[in-house]
C-alpha cells in the first residue's frame, strides 16, 4: 500500500511538472507575439533570466488558478450563472496580473486586456495537458472527475450496491427527429446503444443503419404521448411529481388570483410545484437520495443545481440552486473552456441568422437582440454546468439523478427542429451522454442511463407571418375592439372585419365608423405554442358559450371560422363543454368518441386530451389550438416561433423515452403511454426494481460487458 501511494504521490508531481513546463514555455510564446506582454525590463536581459521569469509567472498563475480562483467563485454565488459567465475573463485576467506582480524576478507586465488574452490560452493549455496526461490513468481520472460534484456527501456513508438511476431529458427532442438523427449518424453513442449485433437497430425503432463495428443493443427506444399541453412546465411538473392537474398551458390567467401564470417563472414554478406536492401527498421522484439538475422543478431532490422552482428563496442548505455550479466554475481552465464556447456559439448564431436573413429562408423568425446570448447561454453554460453537476452525483453515488438540458429546444424554436443549426447541437448533446457513458464506469455504484424528451415540437409559419395579424389582434376583431391599422389592412384582418360586421348584421362598415372602447374590462390573450387562451378578467367564473355569445356575438364565429384556426374549446350550459369548428361545426365533449368532428385530424387521443383539460379548475374562457396540416405536421404558433409546442398537431405531441433493456419495458404489448404522469409511474417502476431483485441481462449482453 505504501509503495502504491508513493507511487501516485511521484505520478501527481511528474504531471504537475509537466503541466509547469508547458504553461512556462506557452508564456514564452504569447510574450514573443504579443507586443503588450513583456517578461523582461526595458533594458533587455538574457534568454536565461526571462525563461526563469516566465517559470515563476507560470508557477504564480497554477498555484492562483488552483487557490485564489475556488474562493472567487465561492464569493459570487449570488451571481447568475450568466453573469458569471461573462466574469471569467475578467476574473482569469486579474489572477494572471496578479501573478506578474508577485513574480520574484521584478520583471513582466502586460495591459489588461492582454492579460486576459494570455490568461484564457495558459488556462486552456494546461486543462489540454493534463487531460491527456492522466487519460490513461482511471484513478486520476476518476479523482479529477470527483472534483467536479457539488459537495462531499457529509458523513460518507458507504455506497450501495444496487444500481442508480440516471435521467437524462433531451428537452423538445421529438421522437421522430431522434430517429432520424440516429439515421443521419448525428448521434452515435445513440445508435450504438439501439444497434444489433450486425450493426442494424431492432426493425420496430425505426432507424436505418449508421455503419460503424457491430454492437449488441443495450437500450429500447419507445413514444409515449404528450396531454394537451405539449410544454416543458405540464411535462416536467408530471414526470418529476406526478401530477399534471391543473396546467392547462404554458401560461394561464387564473382569474380567482388575478395573476397570470408562466411555467418558466420561479413564483409560478414554485406554486406549481407546492400544487403538485399537496395533490399526490408526495415530495416527488428524486426524494430519497436525489439530485436535480437544470430543471423547473425540485422532484423533491435534496441536491439541486439550476432549478427555477427555488430560485426565490433564500440561498441555504436546503437550498443549493446557485451553489450547484460553483464546482464547475471552481475549475478555471473548465470555466475559461466554457467561456470560449460561449463566445464562438455567439458567433455561429450571429453568422447563421445572418445567413438565413439574407438567403430569404422561409418559415423564419427575428433573431437579433438578446437571443444570440440566451441561445449561447442554452447550449454552453447550461449544458456545461448541468452535465458537470451529473458527473459529479454519479461519483458521488447518488440514487436517483433528473436532468435536463434545453440546448435543442432553444435552437430548434428560432432555427426549425430539423434546422442545421438543430442537428449540430443533437451531435453535441450525443456527445455529453457519451461522456457520461464513461463517467459510469467509474462511478462506486453501476448505473442506468435512461434519456427522454418532455415533448416535440411542430414547424411551421407564425399565425402572425402567415395572416398579418397575431391572435390578439383577432381576438379584438371579434370583440368589437380596436385593432392596429397594421391588421386591418391586411386580408385575414378585413375578413375578420367582415366576420364581425355578418354576425351583426351589419353587412356594410359605415364611412367615418370609429370603434369606441369597450367599458367592460379587454380580454387576455396569451399564447403557449400555438395553443392560445383567451380569458375575460371581469367575469368571475370560466364563461360559457351561451354567456360569450350573448356578450361577444361574433367573437366565437370569428375564431372558429378563421382558417389558421383548428378547433375551440368552450364551455356549454346545454353539454357541460363544446368543440367549435369551421362551417359551424359544435361537437358536444361527451359525443367526441363518435364523431371527433373539427379533432379529426389530430389524432388519436386527442379527445381524450381535450376532455382532460376541460376539467381544470383554470382552463380559460375559450382555448383555442391553431389548424394543422395533416400532410406534413405543420401548425401555426400563436408566438414568434417556427418550432412550436403547447397544443395539439404534428410531432410535439410524440417525445420519447430510451430506456435500458434490463428494465422492464415501459408500457406493456399494443399499449399506448399517455401523459406525463404515467411516465412518472414508469420511473418509479424502475426505481423500485433496482433497489429490488434486478432483471437479467440477456446471456449476449453480459458477455460484451465483461469483454
Amino acid at each position: 500500500m505504501r509503495g502504491v501511494r508513493w507511487r501516485r504521490i511521484a505520478s501527481q508531481v511528474g504531471r504537475s511538472t509537466a503541466v509547469w513546463a508547458v504553461s512556462t514555455v506557452t508564456m514564452l510564446a504569447l510574450a514573443a507575439l504579443l507586443p503588450d506582454f513583456q517578461l523582461q525590463s526595458a533594458d533587455g536581459d538574457s534568454a536565461t533570466r526571462i525563461a526563469v521569469t516566465a517559470a515563476c509567472g507560470a508557477g504564480a498563475f497554477g498555484v492562483l488558478s488552483a487557490v485564489v480562483w475556488p474562493l472567487l467563485v465561492r464569493l459570487l454565488l449570488l451571481v447568475p450563472a450568466f453573469v458569471l459567465g461573462l466574469l471569467v475573463f475578467f476574473l482569469n485576467g486579474s489572477l494572471l496580473l496578479l501573478a506578474l506582480r508577485l513574480n520574484p524576478s521584478g520583471r513582466g507586465e502586460a495591459a489588461p486586456e492582454t492579460a486576459v488574452i494570455v490568461a484564457a490560452v495558459m488556462s486552456a493549455v494546461a486543462s489540454a495537458t493534463g487531460a491527456a496526461l492522466t487519460v490513461r490513468d482511471d484513478e486520476t481520472y476518476r479523482r479529477r472527475l470527483h472534483r467536479l460534484a457539488t459537495r462531499s456527501r457529509r458523513a460518507q456513508p458507504p455506497c450501495p450496491t444496487a444500481p442508480g438511476l440516471v435521467c437524462v431529458q433531451l428537452d423538445g427532442v421529438g421522437h421522430d427527429v431522434l430517429t432520424d438523427a440516429v439515421a443521419k449518424g448525428l448521434m452515435p453513442t445513440v445508435a450504438r446503444w439501439l444497434s444489433t449485433g450486425d450493426g442494424t437497430p431492432p426493425p420496430d425503432h425505426g432507424v436505418r443503419r449508421t455503419g460503424g463495428p457491430a454492437h449488441r443493443p443495450t437500450h429500447r427506444l419507445d413514444p409515449w404521448h404528450t396531454d394537451w399541453s405539449s410544454q416543458t412546465g405540464a411535462s416536467q411538473l408530471g414526470i418529476l411529481h406526478g401530477s399534471t392537474f391543473d396546467v392547462p398551458a404554458f401560461r394561464w390567467y387564473e382569474k380567482d388570483r388575478g395573476e397570470v401564470m408562466v411555467s418558466n417563472r420561479p413564483t409560478s414554478a414554485a406554486e406549481l410545484q407546492r400544487r403538485a406536492v399537496l395533490r399526490t401527498g408526495d415530495d416527488g421522484l428524486l426524494a430519497v437520495d436525489g439530485a436535480s439538475r437544470g430543471n423547473l422543478f425540485s422532484g423533491g431532490a435534496g441536491e439541486q443545481a439550476l432549478v427555477l422552482s427555488i430560485a426565490t428563496r433564500r440561498r441555504g442548505r436546503e437550498n443549493r440552486s446557485r451553489a450547484g455550479y460553483f464546482a464547475y466554475f471552481s475549475d478555471p481552465a473548465g470555466a475559461v473552456r466554457t467561456a470560449l464556447s460561449f463566445i464562438a456559439e455567439v458567433a455561429r448564431e450571429i453568422g447563421e441568422s445572418t445567413r438565413a436573413r439574407l438567403r430569404k429562408q422561409r418559415p423564419r423568425v427575428a433573431r437579433g437582440g438578446l437571443y444570440p446570448f440566451v441561445r449561447a447561454f442554452a447550449t454552453v453554460v447550461e449544458r456545461d454546468v448541468v452535465v458537470a453537476a451529473v458527473m459529479g452525483d454519479m461519483l458521488a453515488g447518488r440514487t436517483a439523478v433528473y436532468a435536463d438540458l434545453v440546448a435543442y429546444d432553444e435552437v430548434a424554436h428560432h432555427s426549425g427542429p430539423r434546422s442545421r443549426d438543430a442537428e449540430k447541437v443533437l451531435q453535441r448533446l450525443d456527445r455529453s451522454l457519451a461522456l457520461l457513458e464513461r463517467v459510469a464506469e467509474h462511478a462506486p455504484r453501476p448505473y442506468r442511463l435512461v434519456v427522454l424528451s418532455d415533448h416535440g415540437q411542430s414547424c411551421g409559419e407564425t399565425f402572425r407571418a402567415r395572416y398579418g395579424l397575431t391572435l390578439g389582434d383577432l381576438v379584438r376583431a371579434g370583440c368589437g375592439l380596436h385593432v392596429p391599422r397594421r391588421a386591418e389592412r391586411t386580408r385575414s384582418g378585413a375578413e375578420a372585419r367582415a366576420a364581425v360586421r355578418a354576425a351583426l348584421r351589419r353587412p356594410v362598415e359605415e364611412k367615418g365608423e370609429h370603434h369606441r372602447p369597450s367599458r367592460r374590462s379587454e380580454p387576455i390573450v396569451l399564447a403557449s405554442g400555438n395553443l392560445g387562451l383567451v380569458s375575460f378578467p371581469d367575469v368571475p367564473h370560466r364563461m360559457t358559450k351561451e354567456e360569450i355569445d350573448a356578450r361577444h356575438p361574433a367573437l366565437l364565429t370569428t375564431l372558429a371560422s378563421h382558417p389558421g384556426i383548428g378547433f375551440l374549446l368552450v364551455r356549454s350550459e346545454k353539454h357541460d363543454g363544446v368543440v367549435l369548428g369551421a362551417g359551424g361545426a359544435e361537437v358536444p365533449l361527451a359525443r367526441l368518441d363518435d364523431g371527433p368532428g373539427p379533432l379529426a385530424h389530430f389524432g388519436p387521443g386527442a379527445a381524450d386530451a381535450v376532455r382532460r383539460t376541460h376539467s381544470f379548475p383554470h382552463t380559460a374562457d375559450i382555448m383555442v389550438n391553431s389548424a394543422l396540416d395533416p400532410a406534413d405536421g405543420e401548425v401555426l404558433a400563436f408566438e414568434e416561433q417556427i418550432g412550436s409546442h403547447g397544443g395539439l398537431g404534428g410531432p410535439q405531441s410524440r417525445p420519447f423515452l430510451l430506456s435500458p433493456l434490463d428494465l422492464s419495458a415501459p408500457a406493456g404489448d399494443g399499449e399506448r403511454l399517455t401523459g406525463a404522469e404515467q411516465v412518472h409511474g414508469v420511473l418509479r417502476r424502475w426505481l423500485g426494481e433496482l433497489d429490488g431483485p434486478q432483471v437479467p441481462l440477456t446471456e449476449d449482453v453480459e458477455e460484451e460487458r465483461a469483454a
